[in-house]
């Protein structure tokens, strides 16, 4: 097996659990947020800094002022943490490509790596509230807060990728392979993913 499996996934729907049993059941890495701990050793830049910026996209304003002064020191011309973070990590992701087949939750690896298996994780709303809410973490929230946070979340990641890679996001055909979790389940999900991943190399 020789490829990397890059899985994009909506808040609550399981992708990263998915992925993480995914490169468990084919004896491979897994690469999540593994991938901003090493960015900001790559870079020297606080990890802390980068978990704030994780799949943001800069949201500086330009103003274009054609009888303003130049001035090379302006914050204007500095590079936005979430800039910074992109590049280190796309430098990070064709290297661990090159190091052979592992499991990549998001940050437009499908794009970053040609060659991926690429997979998007889906699931109704109502779906995944009912996960977030059985999970320990998300205990005492209600439904509404839930989907207010999951709409949010799916609107940040649709952006990050659509701003980094001109893709559509969630869009069928930038896929191989696109899986309802909510209506299969992750076991399901994960079984599907494996088989067909092996059978491409046979």
């Amino acid at each position: 097996m020789s490829k990397v499996i890059s899985i994009s996934r909506e808040f609550g729907s399981g992708g990263r659990e998915i992925g993480f049993r995914l490169a468990q059941k084919l004896g491979i890495p897994f690469y999540d947020k593994e991938l901003i701990e090493m960015a900001a050793e790559d870079s020297n830049i606080s990890p802390e800094l980068f978990h704030a910026n994780d799949e943001v996209i800069a949201k500086k304003e330009r103003q274009d002022n054609a009888y303003a002064p130049i001035d090379p020191f302006s914050p204007a011309y500095e590079i936005p943490v979430s800039d910074q973070l992109f590049v280190i990590q796309t430098k990070i992701i064709k290297q661990l490509a090159q190091n052979g087949p592992c499991v990549i939750i998001g940050r437009c690896s499908d794009v970053i790596v040609e060659d991926a298996f690429k997979v998007f994780i889906c699931a109704s709303l109502k779906k995944r509230v009912e996960r977030l809410t059985s999970l320990e973490e998300s205990l005492g929230t209600d439904s509404k807060k839930l989907e207010t946070q999951i709409r949010a979340i799916d609107k940040k990641r649709k952006e990050y990728y659509q701003y980094y890679s001109g893709n559509e996001w969630g869009k069928p055909k930038n896929y191989d392979l696109c899986l309802n979790s909510g209506t299969l389940g992750i076991d399901t999900c994960v079984d599907l993913i494996a088989r067909l991943v092996l059978n491409e190399e046979e």
